[in-house]
């Protein structure tokens, strides 16, 4: 099984407990006070990791299609003016990455960020994020994944809208310059998807194909399924959060709110911890209960001394002190050498 170490504290492997990531995104809107106030909601609910977008007007967006979104309805919430106009907003400014990240230290958490260009992936490696993210656009996107693989940071990456191949030569390029720190990401690009269209099941598929860990970036509305996720080995869950739904933005609609997020890092660290082994083991509490709730073998009616045991005088009721049941065919036909009263436990003392 094969270990990565994503942080200075946190190892990450298949079925481990998982290492849960707030995505906020753009989703404090190019307000820095909501930022703060997300980070700290995400901390309060348990999260790992907060993890921001890095990506300028420039470096993400074409004027052609800047110029064809002069109104932007690229989703079911209501945005103000043109996509370009919501960019300039939004986007996570040189010197806001730094504060974000003082202030996560402050709180003890990690501050993350996905790069969409190589000047990003320079300036989160310069402000000290302890792992990248690739975003399941970049997959294809090799000249970034090359120059990402080159700081030898542990990668993870998002495999929505690859096919098995495209996830192959990512693997394989990253790989090319040295870094086999990968986490991969099973994510479906939908925001959010069908149930149909989820398939959880390729995390055990791309586990055993890559041999890689893999965890889940999860666009669903709720908590089942990344939870679901973790029954199925995934080390890492990802999920979009917001402190309100109700937000003008991109993803709000599709993020945990803190209710949820909570649920999420409590119950995944249970759920991990419930797998256990595939070894069957029953624990010292259950062998006590043993004694309680199993069976012994106990008389039907009054039997005196000599009496040899038919299956008429023999049935199997509480406490599991005395002869267990399973031993019934050892005592037939035994003779008593004692009298014995009805619905009395048999012992192994009562006969010969």
């Amino acid at each position: 099984m094969k270990e990565i170490q994503l942080t200075k504290s946190k190892k990450v492997f298949d079925y481990c407990e998982p290492y849960i990531i707030a995505e906020i995104g753009a989703n404090h809107n190019g307000d820095m006070e909501l930022a703060k106030i997300m980070i700290k909601s995400a901390v309060d609910c348990g999260a790992d990791a907060v993890k921001f977008q890095s990506w300028t007007p420039e470096s993400l967006i074409s004027k052609e299609e800047y110029d064809r979104n002069t109104k932007y309805n690229d989703s079911p919430k209501k945005h103000f003016g043109s996509l370009k106009e919501m960019v300039e907003k939004y986007y996570l400014r040189t010197e806001q990455h730094y504060e974000l990240k003082k202030y996560c230290d402050e709180l003890n958490v990690d501050f993350s960020s996905s790069p969409f260009s190589n000047k990003e992936v320079d300036l989160l490696d310069d402000v000290g994020v302890p792992f990248h993210k690739v975003a399941s656009m970049d997959l294809v996107n090799f000249p970034l994944l090359r120059h990402i693989a080159t700081k030898n940071k542990p990668i993870l990456l998002s495999t929505g809208m690859g096919s098995l191949s495209e996830i192959e030569k990512a693997i394989q390029i990253i790989e090319k310059e040295g870094n086999n720190q990968i986490i991969l990401l099973h994510c479906v690009s939908i925001y959010p998807p069908e149930y149909e269209d989820i398939n959880l099941n390729n995390i055990l598929m791309l586990r055993n194909t890559f041999g890689y860990p893999v965890g889940f970036s999860d666009h669903t509305i709720g908590t089942s399924i990344p939870l679901a996720s973790v029954a199925l080995g995934a080390c890492v869950i990802e999920k979009h959060f917001t402190t309100d739904k109700e937000l003008p933005g991109w993803d709000h609609l599709i993020s945990a709110d803190p209710t949820e997020l909570k649920v999420i890092s409590e119950e995944s660290k249970n759920i991990s911890r419930s797998l256990g082994s595939f070894r069957r083991i029953v624990s010292q509490a259950e062998e006590e209960k043993k004694i309680k709730f199993r069976r012994s073998i106990v008389v039907t009616k009054d039997l005196g001394k000599g009496h040899r045991l038919t299956a008429s005088d023999l049935t199997s009721k509480r406490p599991g002190t005395g002869i267990s049941p399973d031993y019934i065919e050892m005592v037939l036909g035994k003779e008593l050498i004692s009298d014995i009263k009805e619905d009395s436990l048999l012992q192994w003392s009562n006969i010969k």
